[in-house]
């Protein structure tokens, strides 16, 4: 399995002889990226915000690549995508040699939100399986009661009422116990929005963690 990160929550995975998109938004988009992002099988987006999903490239890469999508029904009824299939917490994606579970994921709530038609009712997280690694992808998530297990865990800690932070962040992937930790969702044009990447580093080795927080266009491979 490789893993190349992109801004915010957008992750490419390449594993089994199948690339899959992972939350391709809006924060750092460059036509540039289009041309990357080439022959693109499958493409997941947990929620409606744009620095998770931005319309046009994703059906810009549907029309080249024929790729089928697979997000929340709040997201097709909000946004205009080609080639959906809904998809709630608990779903098996089967794409025969990885499958794909469907994960519980809630969304933090800021006030303005109500008055912005911001606020996410319906939020999913992924745990793509290929046989060899389980990788889950939190989504922008608060703590929850779960039982999710994994090898290699993409989760937020910016905290702000949003996402998990960086205390209960660590408490959340202690409890998972993956191989290795790798933080998303660290690019947002608004700094306070952003972790304190210096303190998340030392809560995760405090807890020892294996953690390695990847430069944008970096990738790691996992056996």
């Amino acid at each position: 399995m490789k893993i190349t990160k992109y801004n915010q929550s957008c992750l490419l995975v390449e594993t089994n002889n199948k690339r899959i998109l992972v939350d391709p938004g809006n924060i750092g988009y460059t036509e540039k990226l289009l041309n990357e992002w080439r022959g693109i099988n499958y493409i997941l987006v947990t929620h409606r915000h744009g620095d998770h999903c931005n319309a046009n490239v994703i059906n810009a890469i549907i029309k080249r690549d024929n790729s089928k999508l697979y997000t929340t029904k709040e997201v097709s009824d909000n946004i205009e995508l080609l080639n959906v299939t809904i998809v709630k917490a608990d779903d098996i994606i089967d794409l025969g040699n990885i499958k794909i579970e469907v994960t519980k994921a809630i969304h933090g709530f800021f006030t303005k939100m109500k008055y912005g038609n911001g606020e996410i009712f319906e939020n999913v997280g992924y745990i793509i399986d290929d046989g060899k690694n389980r990788l889950y992808i939190t989504s922008d998530t608060i703590n929850f009661n779960h039982n999710y297990k994994c090898d290699i865990l993409c989760m937020p800690f910016n905290g702000n009422g949003l996402t998990l932070g960086i205390v209960d962040g660590v408490m959340f992937a202690k409890d998972i116990n993956p191989k290795i930790v790798l933080p998303i969702h660290t690019e947002h044009p608004l700094p306070f929005m952003n972790p304190n990447i210096d303190e998340l580093k030392k809560q995760l080795e405090e807890n020892e963690l294996n953690y390695k927080i990847l430069d944008i266009k970096e990738s790691i491979i996992f056996d």
